[in-house]
């Protein structure tokens, strides 16, 4: 396992009590870290000395962002960093275990809900050319669930806004795809796309609440007008 260094800062050689501070993490972590596997071993000075490069404190950033923020689980992350690390599996592939990893949880519903929303998943992603091919994909099952919870709630007519939201996903994908352009090194195409695919997550749920404070403002004080 090798880690570049990072583009934003020079090449530092710092010790564990160092490494903590600049990562922002304590010692017992770091050292956690490298017992499971996620961080590699530092430059050895001595037996029980080591020195740590500016790779490291990239590396362990990510693997903070992912899991305290992005919310994967420990395991993920390590699935994840050993598939980047070892250099074989194309980033589609690496993207695709970190997608499994947010989207693992299933909701249990009954066979003609089951049914009802994958007809209607597999009608959305013909119109959109998204691939659909395996019911059992943890995204499908996901967007099953959720599709089967909104109707279950009464709240079908959310369901007519459908295609509109695709279309807004189909464009945050897009945008997600463009930072990779240019990129040449092929841990990093890996790193901007599983970031972008968790902390993206969180950064568009953000930013929906906020520009519903907005819209809500908006159309509760023209309510309040009508009503005068």
């Amino acid at each position: 396992m090798t880690l570049e260094p990072s583009p934003r800062s020079e090449l530092l050689r710092v010790r564990m009590a160092e490494l903590s501070e600049k990562a922002g993490v304590p010692v017992a972590t770091i050292k956690y870290y490298l017992r499971e596997g996620l961080l590699p071993p530092g430059e050895r000075t001595s037996p029980n000395q080591a020195k740590y490069a500016d790779g490291h404190v990239q590396r362990i950033k990510l693997i903070r962002a992912l899991m305290d923020v992005g919310g994967l689980s420990l395991a993920t992350v390590g699935e994840v960093l050993a598939a980047v690390d070892e250099g074989k599996a194309s980033p589609h592939r690496i993207l695709g275990i970190a997608q499994e990893g947010i989207t693992s949880s299933r909701q249990v519903v009954d066979e003609e809900s089951r049914e009802w929303a994958l007809a209607t998943v597999r009608d959305l992603a013909e119109r959109r050319d998204w691939p659909c091919k395996d019911p059992e994909d943890p995204i499908i099952q996901a967007l099953i669930g959720v599709l089967c919870a909104i109707r279950d709630v009464g709240h079908g007519w959310y369901l007519d806004k459908l295609d509109a939201y695709a279309e807004i996903a189909d464009r945050t994908a897009d945008l997600d795809l463009e930072g990779i352009a240019g990129v040449e090194s092929l841990e990093r195409i890996i790193e901007i796309a599983v970031v972008e695919t968790v902390l993206g997550d969180r950064l568009l749920s953000v930013l929906r609440r906020l520009a519903q404070q907005r819209a809500s403002k908006a159309h509760f004080a023209r309510l309040a007008v009508d009503d005068e």
